[in-house]
């Protein structure tokens, strides 16, 4: 068999592997593999080959990695107003404790709030940004 069909059947089964697995990066690894296969077609030896394929694999993984670290993440499934309908809802909290969190009455039952990290607790008007375990995270309104 020809090295091309190797690489080629490579190729294949990362790509196969891939839709089982959900991972991407096997993607960008069956590019290598056909680049390699490429190579293989353009007549360079197996030392060529192998040297092509490695080049363009790591480059597309290297590549894809540092494309998504440069997206911002999407947001937090618990900081959407779509899921729970308590996000921007407004409370007023009259005392904060002295762990930096408050007990308040919401929607009939006792809640404890916390608020993000850095602001003073004050009391007054909060809005409810996030829920946190059973916690409602808030920000001044």
């Amino acid at each position: 068999m020809a090295d091309s069909t190797w690489w080629w059947l490579l190729a294949g089964v990362l790509v196969g592997t891939e839709l089982l697995t959900g991972t991407f990066y096997l993607l960008m690894l069956a590019l290598g593999a056909a680049a390699g296969a490429i190579a293989a077609h353009l007549g360079l030896p197996l030392t060529g080959q192998l040297v092509v394929a490695a080049l363009v694999g790591a480059a597309a993984v290297a590549g894809w990695h540092w494309h998504s670290r440069r997206r911002p993440g999407d947001p937090s499934v618990r900081s959407l107003r779509s899921v729970n309908l308590d996000i921007g809802e407004v409370i007023h909290i009259e005392q904060w404790n002295n762990d930096g969190t408050a007990t308040v009455k919401y929607r009939g039952a006792a809640w404890t709030v916390i608020q993000r990290p850095g602001n003073a607790p004050t009391p007054g008007a909060y809005r409810v940004t996030e829920l946190v375990g059973n916690r409602l995270l808030v920000e001044k309104a």
